[in-house]
């Protein structure tokens, strides 16, 4: 399927949204990959990871890049070679990529009641007794919203000692809002961030922009 979404956030950021619905071939024919980047498909054994990675690629040539203009560093992030920042995200039948000149981060999941079970991991006590106010429709989608931007957040500061439990605070917000702020607290460092979201489909696309 051609690009599903593509927002121009401002002049300095646009986010791009692939919907996977092609077969491994066609994908895998419409890209030019890096001996690196081949190692690394060739060792997935996850057809849907496979996928994924190649739609990135093909989101890469929507905007004029290749998989020659990308690289990862040592702790894993992604960076393109004209010094933008890039961020990458995929999840099941989606995948999604935010370029800008400025510090972004972004997280694609899908609504899943399976976050529930998973929730003390990654808010506190307080934001839980807040969220279960909500029906529990609204009580998945918020939890999935804060798990984005944590995520989202994580992948801009890249430091593995960060809890999203305890360093990372999302701050109250109504669906309809599509953004609230989100605070990170982590030995001397305190960051703001602002944080933008919005329902596609049966998933939650939420990125984030240091302040």
């Amino acid at each position: 399927m051609p690009l599903y979404q593509n927002i121009t956030i401002d002049s300095k950021s646009q986010i791009l949204v692939w919907e996977i619905t092609e077969s491994f071939d066609l994908l895998f024919e419409e890209v030019h990959l890096t001996e690196k980047s081949l190692l690394r498909l060739n060792g997935m054994k996850s057809i849907l990871h496979q996928r994924a990675f190649l739609s990135v690629r093909k989101l890469l040539q929507e905007v004029g890049y290749s998989d020659f203009d990308l690289f990862y560093d040592e702790r894993g992030k992604p960076h393109l070679t004209d010094k933008k920042y890039i961020s990458i995200s995929h999840s099941h039948q989606f995948s999604t990529i935010i370029i800008s000149n400025q510090k972004v981060g972004i997280d694609i999941e899908m609504i899943r009641d399976k976050i529930i079970r998973i929730a003390h991991k990654f808010v506190n006590e307080n934001e839980l007794n807040r969220l279960q106010k909500f029906d529990n429709h609204d009580y998945i989608k918020k939890l999935t919203v804060k798990w984005g931007a944590k995520e989202a957040i994580f992948k801009i500061q890249n430091e593995k000692e960060i809890s999203f439990k305890d360093h990372i605070q999302v701050f109250p917000f109504e669906m309809k809002d599509k953004k609230t702020t989100a605070i990170l607290k982590i030995e001397n460092t305190k960051q703001l961030f602002s944080i933008f979201f919005e329902e596609i489909k049966e998933y939650v696309l939420v990125y984030a922009q240091q302040i």
